[in-house]
């Protein structure tokens, strides 16, 4: 890993369905994949990642992104996990847990996606304020529209 420090986007979209941040998580998962990158999503738990897993075969219809549970397959190149990501990991963490993981500080990038929930925004301005307070670069991307 370079000296840098990770850079983080937080995704704010305009609706208050939880379900709306996994969508999300799919569309940027397959553009980071398209532009060559490796993902690993930080879920929050079992059941979220089995929805997103399924989210992920049938979120757009001609196409197919490629993905594994992170302890099926560490090294595959989306990974999907509710523990540590897997060291093989340093390049875009989507975190949709809503707390910071510890091993976000060696990946280059980190995706928080937002959405208009209460406990999502409480815990999105929490992460905002511990990344800001550790000096990391943040930038955040208002999307008018789904």
């Amino acid at each position: 890993m370079t000296s840098e420090k990770t850079k983080v986007d937080f995704y704010i979209l305009p609706s208050a369905d939880p379900a709306a941040r996994l969508d999300f998580a799919c569309k940027l998962t397959e553009k980071a994949w398209r532009l060559g990158h490796r993902v690993y999503l930080h879920c929050s738990d079992a059941a979220q990642r089995d929805d997103l897993d399924q989210r992920l075969w049938r979120f757009k219809g001609e196409s197919f992104v490629p993905h594994s549970h992170a302890e099926d397959e560490p090294d595959g190149v989306i990974v999907m996990g509710i523990a540590d990501a897997p060291a093989s990991h340093q390049d875009l963490m989507i975190n949709l847990d809503l707390k910071v993981p510890e091993s976000f500080k060696r990946f280059a990038r980190v995706a928080e996606v937002v959405v208009e929930d209460p406990a999502v925004r409480l815990a999105a301005r929490e992460s905002f304020r511990f990344y800001r307070e550790q000096g990391y670069p943040l930038q955040d991307h208002k999307l008018q529209r789904l």
